[in-house]
């Protein structure tokens, strides 16, 4: 453990991406403790005249094998926001793998906030590798140097360090909701450590024992295409709202409409000159798959795509091309994303062929099963290559107890973590309960629900479980444009002004939940 802030902020929050940093009005270093806790904090920064403080805990190299550590540690940066009537403290994790934490809780937390109350702290961490959490996964200046270091960053490891950040603030069970492959990482560690998991909530389900014992993710792209036909069959209800709706009579006709034009660009993409620094070209690839896919994801974006998506295929490229092509799409930094996706499951020459025909024969019946599975065809060539050995022994199964049943989140259609994968979740841990957002989007707060927020709130607070698989309704339509200032108008309005603040609030996070498909 540390009782010191040894991380400056720049290495927390990026302001490349944040903007302008709001510190502490003092500008103060002081650091403090709090009763019952290990570690030292001290204020890092504000969101809208809430604190943030920032703390670290060092954990062992290897969780699991002392012997193998030594005297080296990662050290795991802590952000945390308090809530007035706080005990407990609420781990978030966004995903990725490979999304930071910290980066995640300074643009989310004050909408996660007023969905959670104040009832909780919110705390987020840098998993090991990631962004500000030391070392970092990154490349390396050799191969030695690199296999030495990313063999440590797997899901096991990251499961276990939850533990030593639980007892460096006196913490003794787990209270966490995660995302999408953070979900993974709460069925892990419900696994590994079922005495200690009280209130897990996972939301966007990762099937895990696809994730580790399966060549291909098998289950991700089992709705994709639904998601695809859902934005259209929108689209075309919204009417106006959705500018795409005026080059087709119906649903089918605008689908082959966008086939048709995108499948002229395999030949021939369209070129963009904007100026002498900002030019390039539009393919068929990159709307497919760094536009529409990545957009299916994020039900908040869809109005923008759809006006893009028109004024391309009336010959006007420039905003859809410096909306989607001239920028990179992903902003995790370093190797995370790699080394903990490629170390935690079946990859390299004990589990994959290592010609190019065996390595087709196993992946191309994968890709022919959705449109959008090509997307993802890329990582399989990696992972047939990898040379780091798998470093853990997880193994997932059915019918753990924890100690209190873990509360199961899902959209109808997800495009990357389908309910499928949910029910997985729902048969493999005792007592669990899903609750279905029936609409479209990667996670249940991909869309409003103050449906949703009472099962979250019921949860957190007082355990309570819904009988059996329980479904919510969106409140609202799709392919909403915001404010010029990014605001929402309200798409329904309730009695109570606190479901009323509550939608307003989801308005808001539906569209920053995802932060790095922005």
């Amino acid at each position: 453990m540390v009782n010191t802030w040894p991380l400056p902020l720049p290495a927390i929050f990026n302001g490349n991406r944040f903007g302008k940093l709001q510190a502490n009005p003092q500008n103060r270093p002081t650091q403090y403790t709090y009763p019952g806790e290990q570690i030292s904090w001290q204020q890092c920064a504000e969101v809208k005249g809430r604190p943030i403080e920032c703390s670290s805990v060092k954990v062992p190299i290897d969780q699991f094998t002392g012997t193998n550590s030594g005297n080296k540690t990662f050290t795991i940066p802590l952000v945390r926001m308090r809530g007035h009537n706080a005990t407990k403290n609420l781990f978030l994790n966004p995903g990725g793998p490979g999304t930071s934490g910290t980066e995640f809780l300074y643009r989310a937390g004050e909408q996660l906030r007023t969905i959670v109350g104040e009832g909780f702290h919110l705390l987020s961490f840098d998993p090991r590798g990631v962004n500000a959490s030391r070392p970092q996964a990154t490349c390396y200046p050799d191969a030695d140097t690199r296999r030495s270091r990313s063999r440590p960053h797997d899901i096991g490891v990251t499961a276990a360090d939850l533990n030593n950040i639980l007892d460096a603030v006196g913490q003794e069970s787990l209270y966490y909701w995660g995302f999408s492959y953070g979900t993974t990482i709460g069925q892990t560690y419900a696994t590994l450590y079922p005495g200690r998991a009280e209130r897990v909530i996972i939301d966007g389900v990762e099937n895990q024992f696809s994730w580790y014992e399966g060549l291909l993710s098998t289950d991700t792209f089992h709705d994709t295409e639904r998601v695809w036909d859902g934005f259209l069959e929108e689209c075309m209800k919204a009417g106006e709202n959705c500018k795409l709706s005026s080059l087709a009579e119906s649903k089918d006709t605008l689908k082959e409409k966008l086939f048709s034009f995108t499948e002229q660009l395999k030949g021939s993409p369209i070129s963009v000159y904007v100026n002498n620094t900002v030019y390039g070209t539009l393919d068929y690839e990159t709307i497919w798959y760094r536009a529409i896919f990545r957009a299916l994801n994020k039900p908040a974006t869809w109005y923008d795509l759809a006006d893009r998506l028109a004024k391309l295929m009336q010959g006007n490229a420039t905003e859809f091309f410096l909306a989607y092509a001239f920028r990179d799409p992903w902003t995790s930094e370093g190797d995370a994303t790699e080394f903990v996706s490629f170390n935690d499951g079946y990859s390299g020459a004990p589990y994959w062929p290592q010609d190019l025909k065996s390595l087709l024969g196993i992946v191309n019946p994968y890709i022919n099963e959705s449109f959008f599975a090509p997307a993802e065809v890329g990582n399989y060539y990696i992972k047939q290559q990898w040379q780091m050995p798998r470093s853990h022994s997880y193994v997932p199964y059915e019918g753990v107890k924890t100690a209190h049943p873990l509360l199961i989140l899902s959209t109808t259609y997800d495009p990357v973590c389908p309910l499928k994968s949910a029910r997985v979740a729902h048969a493999a841990f005792e007592g669990s309960r899903i609750v279905e957002v029936q609409g479209y989007g990667h996670c249940s707060i991909a869309v409003p629900s103050t449906c949703l927020a009472r099962h979250v709130s019921a949860f957190l607070y007082n355990g309570t479980l819904p009988d059996g698989h329980t479904k919510c309704e969106v409140d609202g339509p799709y392919f909403v444009k915001s404010e010029e200032d990014g605001s929402f108008k309200p798409q329904k309005y309730f009695a109570d002004p606190e479901e009323q603040a509550i939608h307003l609030t989801q308005l808001e996070l539906s569209n920053r939940h995802l932060f790095y498909l922005d």
